[in-house]
């Protein structure tokens, strides 16, 4: 049922639209009622935010929540969970499930499981492959955030290597069409160098040589120059080389943009001298790569030839990662510590806090269309985050909500966390304590 309380948050420092502003905020049932320095009124609920930064309810279009058929690895009930312990109250669910999103009838589904178990609102990419081309075409656009290709194979296999379903699909769509790049002749044949040279026991190190630099710039460049030939609205996700950086726009009106880019927490925090410590704890595809490539990561969010920040929330159990490097699979589990890492990064002098909240909240409604979310506006949706900059803590196994269990991140000490996660209006989440399953909501989009 949707929410009809009334919340009251006070003196909160509120970050929206490149500002940050102290200010009262009222909340009636789903929606945001007012926004004024001060607000006289009293609420059904009051939190007093004084010294707290408030930000919009962060959107993160690219999560693997491994339901139906992938469940051992997590769900949409317990990673949603995580997820809104992190801040993030929209996701949107990548198509390489058990079965895979590539049916209207699939989409129905997962929108059903979500209905009853999401913590947080949902919405599910739609995929495609080289042979579902009708069913691609046919989708609703008000309920399907955009369709996603896997141009490099991955985790659940849907490699789209037909070159003229690529172009049909680039053609005759006028979704956002997300897009995994890396160039699948290119990381076989390295692959096959490196077993060659280590039979079964390649060092976890030589996973950015295997899925290279060439790797991800061939495909990348390619994607790019067909969307420019067919006019297509292209969005490639993961970026994790400063090459390919060039192939983007420094313009911040992402709305303007018929092609976008994204990059990812791992690349962001990571570089190939972690793989000493870390091992397949940080394996990723595409791969974390140079320290080199990281800045130039950095280099290009900062100008804004990146547009979005996500998670690619990818969780394994540690026994399927602990495999040898042929059979460790790539991914880890980051919705519940994306913005502590972004937060660490921001007091480290790399982003400013403005940035986060365009590149996670702002860019992403903007982007896909969303309706009324991803903003602090007086009539959009109550999607609020309540963030303490001098809370630190450090990432253990006793305070990790992934089904997983296990984080890339333990042991890493933060000094800011999330202590309040307001979705349509419902407190769902209060100091580590869970309050309110039900106030998830489908996304709409206005198309």
């Amino acid at each position: 049922m949707p929410n009809k309380q009334t919340l009251l948050i006070r003196q909160a420092k509120v970050v929206n639209e490149g500002q940050i502003k102290t200010l009262d905020i009222l909340v009636d049932g789903v929606f945001i009622a007012e926004i004024a320095p001060h607000i006289e009124s009293s609420a059904d609920i009051e939190i007093h935010a004084e010294g707290k930064i408030l930000l919009p309810g962060l959107i993160d279009d690219q999560v693997h929540f491994r339901e139906p058929g992938l469940t051992h690895k997590g769900t949409i009930e317990t990673e949603s969970r995580a997820a809104v312990a992190g801040g993030i109250t929209t996701f949107f669910e990548m198509p390489n499930t058990n079965p895979q999103t590539t049916t209207w009838a699939e989409f129905e589904n997962k929108i059903e499981i979500a209905k009853h178990s999401s913590w947080a609102n949902y919405g599910f990419k739609f995929g495609g492959t080289n042979d579902n081309l009708n069913e691609v075409l046919a989708v609703d656009p008000r309920r399907v955030p955009g369709i996603k290709l896997f141009l490099g194979s991955s985790t659940g296999n849907m490699l789209v290597d037909n070159p003229d379903v690529l172009r049909d699909i680039f053609s005759n769509t006028k979704l956002p069409i997300s897009v995994h790049c890396e160039d699948e002749q290119t990381i076989r044949h390295n692959m096959a160098i490196f077993a060659e040279k280590y039979g079964e026991e390649i060092p976890m190190f030589c996973h950015p040589q295997i899925r290279s630099e060439e790797a991800c710039y061939q495909s990348s460049s390619t994607a790019v120059a067909l969307a420019k030939e067919t006019g297509a609205r292209l969005h490639v996700f993961h970026l994790s080389t400063a090459k390919e950086t060039a192939l983007f726009e420094s313009d911040p009106a992402v709305e303007s943009k018929t092609i976008t880019s994204e990059v990812c927490i791992h690349h962001l925090w990571f570089s190939d001298a972690d793989y000493a410590d870390k091992g397949s704890l940080i394996k990723w595809n595409p791969a974390v790569k140079t320290a080199q490539d990281r800045a130039g990561l950095w280099e290009a969010l900062n100008d804004d030839r990146i547009d979005i920040i996500a998670t690619d929330h990818a969780p394994h159990t540690i026994d399927e990662k602990m495999n040898p490097y042929p059979k460790a699979p790539s991914g880890g589990p980051m919705v519940q510590h994306a913005l502590s890492v972004l937060l660490e990064c921001h007091l480290q002098g790399k982003i400013s806090i403005e940035k986060i909240v365009e590149k996670m909240a702002h860019n992403p409604a903007k982007l896909f269309d969303i309706d009324r979310r991803g903003f602090v506006k007086e009539g959009y949706y109550a999607d609020l985050v309540l963030v303490d900059m001098d809370a630190p803590y450090t990432v253990s196994k006793d305070n990790i909500f992934y089904k997983c269990g296990w984080s890339p991140l333990e042991g890493q000490s933060f000094r800011s966390q999330v202590t309040h996660t307001i979705v349509n209006g419902a407190l769902v989440y209060d100091q580590g304590k869970f309050l309110n399953h039900k106030a998830a909501m489908p996304v709409a989009f206005t198309r």
